[in-house]
């Protein structure tokens, strides 16, 4: 096996991080690596610096030839590693979004093979055949969508290429995803430079050993990046220094074009031939680039004709710029513009043609230099210094309608700033269909920030690709009827027979010389959009570090997708009505050694009183559930705990039974969201396996009773419907631990004191984090889905909340059977809503008016100080210790505590009102001057 690994220390403070090189693969040593790569700082919550390429065509403009070169040279060394034979039977895979085009070309070069890129654009009716993360990048979920689904199933070698290899963890969880499904003997990994550090290389070497296939790898050049332990901290406090913040201007150090007006966007129809795809994103095949290439020259001439070389000045700078993924078509288009250019040239200079063209002595000789870059998501700082990578940015708001909502996006290093001879006289700006929307053409979108920076602009537009059988993309109205194409299917790879448990999709259609195609299934730990909810539940040691047998959890493991985003940014987005707050996940609290010592004696404490409470809960239950139509004493409940809270008192529920009685009760956890309902895909499971009249739902606590509500509403509406597909039954009451709002029939107390889960999250609840629904992971039909955090093994207390409540079940049994059976006996018990009341008082007097930003009771106190951004904490006149732990994070978030008299619970947790990050107050306004 050949490896070759990276580098990338968690974060840097780019403009200052030491590179130190090692001969590469082209024996390139420190001077090639500088001229590859630059520094920049960006503002990422994971890694702080970015290595900006010089040779990649995304944030600095550089030669088409350069950057088509590049990829080329690699793609024939590849070429050249595996043979003529293997590279026939290869496929091209490239990351998005920088990588696209750099795939695109190292496919070019091996010219044998297919391509396909991942993508973070779903597209209606293409069904994914997998995805996988890229642990430091702004925006992290890659999808993969083949046209044909069978192109990955072949078992020749799979060519991956980034624009960087820096620790590998990208490429890891690419071969891991794809090998559960599609597993073959070799891997290559190309890339623009190798970054990583000895320990990455070791990690990848025994990664492929384990494996059982050999991973090669080629770059351009190699070296490290040392960066100080604090690399992070000092980046961000850098950025902070620097940026604007949200009301940034269009353009950083980018001063406006100074001519007499702003020059208006001028379309060129390119006549993209009909049926030739504008990327990779559902495959591109060497017959594609066939008809690319014939096609080319024309569309060239039809943008020189705008953008006539006789207008523009000798040594005239012209940038044709892409959009995010869609970078090979671009290039293309720059690489054949400038050949043009150069064929026309006054001096009669001529190099048009040849897939390098002559890019590189055009501005020399007095012609029109072309220059090519992308736009992008990522966010970096600019600083218009000449030794700073990234010198001038232009933001604007995305234009093609993302499936994971508005946003800002970004063109490096195409305004000139505080140098004149970096003006572009003309821009040419290259989008798809996709993107040609009216954010486009807005007042600050793209085009008119490219406006303000050139006095020559134009635009033309790629039609999206739509494979066959998908969605219909809306055609553009200026672009006239292309030129058909014939471009031959690719037919499906020969390969090892199909796995057992796969099945062809369509026999008749699928099959091929080797016999029909397996159908895509989905990799663990990947979430397939089209899968069927009817799966097994999820367990332990897999997914959560509870027992197999203690909980299965009817949910998607999404623990490859990087849903974590910082607690003011998902507040501003809940709170602005972009954003809901299942649709993502808080990052991991860290609690500080003081306050695991605070857990630890809150645990001593209480741990009798809890399991107290869990005796009376679960007895209760017991007895209610005998007393059920059409049940009796042998009859056993199901028990369903609300994820994730619930599944903690879930699991010492289905203890007590065992201790008491010596039964196991079937334990599963389910996701709710407030606002959107349970999930049905479960509900759907759990009546193929058990009787639903036998479900009882488990939660942990209750405040104001809102879940509580959710789940009656839902379960209401959901029996009512075609989905419940006969599943009727289910009783929507909770049963709960504590239930101090008065909201509940059946519960083990009603006191508001500390329950020592909700101290913490994902580390006192099986590592597992909040559940997760967000449309474009979770599709009508399957499960929400939750991460397992296994990284926070060390940190992980759940099994010790457990033991701890649960070594004193013997103590408190009598006193637990009394408290049962005074609450059966109650004749009286329907819930009070108490609590609910209190909620909507308190919104008033403190002029909140929204009872979803006042979190009642110790428990729910502790998620807003811990998960979302507090306003202030209403505590109780003479609270006790179960308020320590409020009382430590309130101090640690500066959060003010006021005592007040009649509450009815220990605390209050207000969430700031119409939260932005510069809010104070109620009324969301700034601090007056």
């Amino acid at each position: 096996m050949a490896a070759v690994g990276t580098s990338d220390a968690p974060a840097d403070q780019a403009s200052r991080a030491d590179q130190t090189s090692h001969a590469g693969p082209d024996g390139a040593g420190g001077g090639r690596l500088r001229e590859l790569l630059g520094l920049a700082l960006r503002r990422n919550p994971r890694r702080a610096h970015l290595l900006v390429s010089n040779v990649l065509g995304k944030h600095v403009p550089q030669r088409p030839a350069v950057v088509y070169g590049a990829g080329v040279r690699l793609g024939e060394r590849v070429r050249a590693l595996l043979g003529d034979a293997d590279a026939a039977r290869a496929v091209v895979l490239g990351y998005a979004e920088t990588a696209t085009g750099l795939g695109h070309s190292v496919a070019d070069g091996l010219a044998l093979a297919p391509y396909l890129h991942s993508t973070r654009r779903p597209v209606d009716g293409v069904r994914p055949v997998g995805g996988f993360e890229e642990e430091h990048s702004h925006a992290t979920s890659h999808l993969l969508l083949p046209e044909d689904p069978a192109l990955l199933a072949g078992n020749g070698p799979l060519v991956l290429v980034d624009d960087e290899f820096s620790t590998g963890r990208t490429v890891l969880n690419t071969i891991r995803t794809l090998h559960r499904r599609f597993p073959r003997e070799r891997y290559v990994v190309v890339a623009l430079v190798d970054m990583r550090s000895a320990a990455d290389r070791a990690d990848l070497d025994r990664f492929a050993a384990s494996l059982g296939a050999r991973v090669d790898l080629v770059a351009l050049a190699a070296g490290t990046v040392r960066l100080p332990a604090d690399v992070l901290a000092r980046g961000q406090a850098l950025v902070a220094e620097h940026e604007t913040g949200p009301a940034a201007p269009l353009s950083d150090g980018a001063p406006e074009h100074a001519g007499p007006a702003r020059p208006a966007p001028v379309r060129v129809a390119l006549d993209w031939p009909r049926g030739l795809p504008d990327g990779g994103r559902h495959g591109f095949t060497p017959a594609h680039r066939r008809a690319l290439d014939a096609a080319l020259p024309d569309m060239a001439r039809r943008l020189a004709r705008v953008v006539r070389p006789a207008r523009l000045a000798p040594g005239a700078r012209v940038l044709v710029l892409g959009f995010e993924e869609l970078m090979y078509a671009p290039l293309r288009l720059a690489e054949a513009l400038q050949a043009e250019f150069d064929h026309t040239a006054t001096d009669g200079a001529s190099g048009a043609g040849g897939a390098s063209g002559a890019g590189g002595a055009s501005s020399a000789a007095g012609g029109v230099e072309v220059r090519y870059s992308t736009t992008t998501r990522s966010p970096v700082l600019a600083l218009d210094d000449p030794g700073y990578a990234i010198r001038t940015r232009l933001t604007f708001p995305a234009h093609d309608a993302p499936a994971d909502g508005p946003g800002p996006r970004y063109a490096y290093n195409v305004a000139p700033g505080s140098d004149p001879a970096r003006r572009f006289d003309a821009i040419v700006a290259v989008v798809d269909s996709a993107a040609d929307t009216p954010a486009l053409h807005a007042p600050g979108g793209l085009l008119d920030a490219l406006a303000a920076q050139t006095p020559c602009l134009v635009y033309a537009v790629v039609p999206s690709y739509v494979p066959t059988g998908a969605a219909d993309v809306p055609a553009t109205a200026a672009e006239p009827a292309p030129v058909e194409v014939a471009i031959p299917a690719r037919r499906a790879p020969q390969g090892p027979p199909a796995p057992a448990t796969a099945v062809p999709a369509d026999p008749a259609q699928a099959a091929g010389p080797a016999g029909p195609a397996p159908a895509p299934r989905t990799p663990a730990g990947v979430p397939d959009r089209q899968a069927s909810p009817m799966q097994d539940p999820l367990r332990g040691p897999d997914f959560s570090s509870y027992a197999a047998d203690e909980v299965g959890w009817l949910l998607q493991d999404f623990s490859e997708v990087t849903l974590e985003a910082p607690i003011e940014e998902r507040e501003e987005a809940i709170q602005g009505g972009g954003a809901h707050y299942a649709e993502s996940l808080p990052i991991e609290y860290q609690p500080s050694d003081a306050y695991q010592d605070l857990f630890r004696s809150a645990l001593q404490t209480s741990a009798a009183r809890i399991a107290r409470a869990v005796g009376a809960v679960t007895e209760t239950l017991l007895a209610e559930h005998q007393d059920r139509p059409g049940r009796g004493p042998d009859s056993r409940p199901v028990l369903v705990s609300l994820a994730r809270a619930g599944t903690p008192v879930g699991v010492l529920m289905r203890r007590w039974a065992q201790h008491a009685h010596g039964i196991d009760l079937p334990h599963y956890a389910i996701s709710i969201v407030r606002g959107r309902g349970i999930d049905t895909a479960a509900l759907r499971w759990l009546a193929r396996h058990h009787d639903p009249v036998d479900v009882v739902f488990v939660d942990g606590w209750t405040g104001k009773g809102a879940i509580t509500r959710e789940l009656a509403a839902a379960i209401e509406e959901f029996e009512a419907s075609e989905a419940a597909d006969g599943a009727r039954g289910f009783d929507p009451r909770i049963a709960v631990l504590a239930d101090p709002g008065g909201c509940v029939r059946t519960y083990g107390t009603r006191e508001d004191f500390l329950i020592p889960s909700a101290c913490l999250n994902s580390t006192v609840s099986g590592l597992v984090s909040r559940t997760v629904l967000r449309a474009d992971l979770v599709r009508p039909g399957q499960f929400h889905g939750a991460k397992f955090y296994r990284e926070l093994a060390d940190a992980d207390l759940s099994a010790l909340f457990l033991d701890t409540v649960t070594a004193r079940f013997a103590e408190v049994a009598d006193a637990a059977a009394r408290d049962a059976k005074e609450l059966i006996a109650t004749p009286h018990r329907a819930p009070t809503w108490e609590g609910w009341a209190a909620v909507e008082r308190i919104s008033e007097e403190y002029g909140i008016h929204d009872v979803n930003l006042v979190k009642p009771g110790v428990g729910e106190t502790s998620r807003v100080l811990l998960r979302r951004v507090p306003w202030k904490v209403l505590a109780r006149r003479g609270a006790g210790p179960d308020l320590d732990h409020v009382r430590m994070l309130a101090e640690q978030r500066g959060v003010p505590v006021e005592e007040v008299d009649d509450l009815p619970y220990s605390c209050v947790g207000l969430i700031h009102p119409r939260y932005t990050r510069a809010a104070t107050g109620a009324d969301g306004r700034a601090v007056a001057q």
